[in-house]
């Protein structure tokens, strides 16, 4: 309903396991289903006649890799999306800000799956505890 029966032009899958093929599902023709990682713990298998038959591209994105062989582009492309940020085109999730003396919760928060989207730990903040 979304895209008119068109499907996305990209899906950005760091989740792998059972949600992958129906994302794939989901991409339109001439489409690209980046694959970036496999939180659900699981590598999926993908049935390749789907990206056949609609014209459609599946990318691995290994960023770690990516940015010490292309550090310019790295650069560049980091500086755009700061650029895209301050000028609100994008707005990034923040599901919380801690202050850096807080460090330690926001790595535990993380690793624990207790937030969503990003945490920032900022320097000028006053740590509550």
């Amino acid at each position: 309903a979304l895209t008119k029966k068109k499907g996305v032009d990209v899906v950005f899958d760091p989740v792998g396991g059972a949600f992958a093929e129906p994302a794939l599902r989901c991409v339109g023709w001439g489409g690209r289903f980046l694959v970036i990682g496999f939180a659900a713990g699981r590598i999926p298998k993908i049935p390749l006649n789907l990206p056949l038959l609609k014209s459609s591209a599946v990318v691995g994105v290994f960023w770690g890799a990516w940015v010490q062989r292309c550090p310019m582009e790295a650069m560049e492309n980091m500086m755009e999306i700061s650029t895209m940020i301050q000028e609100g085109t994008i707005k990034p999730l923040i599901s919380k800000v801690y202050p850096l003396a807080q460090t330690w919760k926001a790595l535990d928060d993380l690793a624990h799956r207790k937030v969503i989207g990003k945490v920032v730990v900022c320097p000028e903040i006053k740590s509550k505890l």
